[in-house]
């Protein structure tokens, strides 16, 4: 436990945010594995189960791009009004919010002016994603609100999350730029999978999917509160199974995919 306070804040005098810690680290690790076993959220190359013909959603469905900003404007509105509800010169406290409504606006951003779409996403699936953000997001700074006044942890390491940050959305941006161009070598109308190219694309087919995870790390290494640890956990269980889904679905794909290429770790995984 001493091993452990040198790291993170102690337990928040909340049942709220302990049980959402486990609660929530068990239902990311569990979507998760739903990914590696095929019952697939219903986004982007998932949407449907069919390679030709859509498919029937049961509680419907709305276009990927209202879908997308579905996801993340909650989550950044909250990030944002966080600025006003909860006041404060904490440093630790400024760059979490920060960095959470910096991230969310860049997704908006790249929904608004990079991402071509052509598809759709399930009702349901943008429900689970949606509440997953914003509940993550409020309870993020709301567990950050207990640690105000508290001796700060052993280490400190909200250096090493301010540098992760800068790297894993940079990163992110990045690969994003780089998918979307292959949209629009088709005219960004006609939904035609390529396999990707450039970057960390020659090593791994989920390059995004590793800088954000370096991202919800870095709110981790921010905060250093046990329930951003739990999300970052959780959010790493998910995007491991996530992105073992997407390289197995383009090696049934596409007979020339790189064998060599990996799901989400360079060279190993």
């Amino acid at each position: 436990m001493d091993m452990a306070t040198s790291f993170v804040y102690p337990p928040p005098p909340s049942m709220l945010l302990n049980t959402m810690s486990v609660v929530g680290l068990i239902a990311l690790a569990q979507i998760g594995w739903s990914e590696v076993r095929g019952n697939h959220l219903k986004y982007s190359k998932f949407a449907s189960s069919s390679q030709t013909q859509p498919q029937k959603h049961r509680f419907g469905s709305f276009s990927s791009r209202i879908g997308m900003l579905l996801l993340y404007t909650p989550a950044f509105l909250a990030a944002a009004a966080s600025f006003f509800i909860i006041p404060s010169d904490d440093l630790r406290f400024l760059l979490l919010k920060s960095a959470l409504a910096l991230h969310f606006f860049k997704r908006i951003f790249e929904v608004l002016c990079i991402h071509k779409y052509s598809g759709e996403m399930a009702v349901d699936s943008a429900f689970i994603i949606t509440s997953s953000y914003f509940s993550s997001t409020v309870l993020m700074l709301y567990s950050q609100s207990f640690t105000l006044g508290l001796t700060e942890p052993a280490f400190d390491l909200k250096l090493i999350g301010v540098v992760m940050f800068v790297v894993g959305i940079l990163g992110n941006l990045y690969h994003h730029v780089l998918l979307a161009k292959l949209r629009n070598e088709d005219g960004g109308k006609k939904k035609v999978y390529k396999i990707p190219k450039g970057g960390l694309f020659g090593t791994i087919i989920c390059p995004h999917y590793l800088f954000e995870i370096i991202v919800f790390w870095s709110f981790f290494m921010v905060s250093q509160t046990i329930y951003s640890f739990s999300f970052a956990m959780g959010t790493t269980f998910y995007l491991i199974g996530r992105s073992y889904a997407t390289r197995r679905w383009y090696l049934s794909r596409f007979d020339d995919f790189p064998k060599h290429v990996k799901a989400l770790v360079p060279f190993v995984f």
